[in-house]
């Protein structure tokens, strides 16, 4: 059989699929073919999980949903994608521009290429890379032939999950009423804390039989989960579109699970993040409308410069009106709750990134790394640098 071509096969491949494809000898990347220009690779923030797949076909599916194929041949590794059936907002996509290193400049060329991107089911994409492993590795594989690889299910397992997958088979007793109340509270307010808490001492959830096997069980259960997680997080006060996009990915990710504890990884994953998302835009325990709504909007836009200006246009009042309005029902002034938001967030970037303080300053929307540093100590009494050196 005459040697293949693999570089021409990558060409073809990102041209047919409207996808990047970059192909790997030894570790090294040789090329990466894309019909639409991005100024840096978006899988490389998971270049190390997408290293770890070492099957002959994978795939991983990142934390906003992107999903990635990989394909080892040998010495050879291609790997395609991303590609998303719903498209995450601007400021998931901004997220990942910082992740991926992408100068400030070039951001909004990342974000238009980022949505040029050709939606295709993952299942799709799957089948052409096994389609390709015939022809490099002479096997016939199918869709159920093939594992998840998400690095963050590893830091999700704890003996709640444990106990529940122990007691999975005891007999069915509808105790799923108050459990449900109970978690949807925590989601509705916001309670973070309070979750977690219970979480250490949480009785295993029995429902009805809903399917006539335990995977298929669990996926529906999930189902209803993030149903119901959804509306509390919008009842929260959390933006009914991004509530429902959550859900829909998250859904979307536990159907192409294939065992019963990543499910329940999952599942618990899930909930803190409704509930963590609602705990950053509620302030007290009965934030008035428009706190919400400013709240959402910052989230948002936090990558952005904000000014009155525009989210009192956002808003259709009038900028004295919106400023005075916002003071009378919170007690804070918009200039002090958008500077205690972006140095949160800086907080922790800071904490739990390895990017630089110009970086991070850049991302959130700050002219130069002196401005940045001058608000952070101003806020914080301590430079960039001493707060990640606090953490080190």
């Amino acid at each position: 059989m005459k040697k293949i071509n693999l570089r021409y096969l990558c060409k073809s491949m990102a041209g047919l699929s409207g996808m990047p494809v970059r192909l790997y000898e030894d570790g090294a990347l040789l090329s990466m073919h894309s019909v639409i220009r991005l100024p840096r690779d978006p899988a490389a923030p998971y270049q190390k999980q997408l290293e770890q797949i070492t099957e002959h076909v994978g795939y991983f599916v990142t934390p906003q949903f992107f999903c990635y194929g990989v394909l080892n041949a040998g010495k050879n590794r291609i790997i395609v994608g991303p590609t998303a059936q719903v498209l995450p907002n601007d400021q998931a996509l901004r997220e990942l521009a910082f992740q991926a290193d992408v100068p400030i400049e070039e951001t909004q060329a990342f974000l238009d290429g980022m949505k040029s991107l050709v939606r295709m089911p993952l299942e799709s994409l799957l089948t052409m890379l096994c389609t390709v492993n015939h022809v490099l590795n002479g096997e016939e594989l199918e869709l159920n032939d093939l594992a998840i690889h998400e690095a963050s299910q590893q830091q999700l397992k704890t003996d709640t999950e444990q106990r529940r997958v122990e007691t999975a088979s005891l007999p069915q007793q509808h105790n799923t009423l108050q459990l449900e109340e109970t978690l949807m509270d925590f989601v509705r307010r916001g309670n973070t804390a309070a979750l977690r808490q219970w979480i250490t001492s949480a009785p295993p959830v029995r429902g009805g039989v809903l399917a006539g096997d335990q995977l298929r069980q669990l996926k529906n259960t999930f189902i209803v989960i993030a149903t119901l997680a959804s509306r509390a997080a919008i009842r929260g006060g959390l933006n009914a579109e991004d509530a429902l996009s959550l859900s829909d990915g998250y859904i979307r990710r536990a159907e192409l699970l294939g065992d019963q504890m990543e499910l329940l990884n999952l599942q618990l994953h899930m909930i803190l993040e409704f509930t963590e998302r609602v705990e950053r835009i509620r302030r007290g325990a009965q934030p008035t409308k428009l706190a919400i709504e400013v709240a959402n909007y910052v989230q948002r836009h936090m990558s952005e410069p904000i000014s009155t200006e525009a989210m009192a246009k956002e808003f259709f009042l009038s900028r004295t009106h919106f400023s005075a309005r916002f003071k009378a029902e919170t007690g804070e002034t918009l200039t002090a709750f958008i500077l205690r938001e972006k140095m949160e967030e800086a907080k922790r970037l800071l904490r739990y990134t390895d990017k630089s303080a110009a970086a991070i300053g850049a991302y959130l929307g700050y002219s130069s790394q002196g401005h940045f540093s001058r608000v952070f100590k101003q806020y914080t009494g301590v430079t960039p640098r001493e707060h990640r050196e606090r953490y080190a």
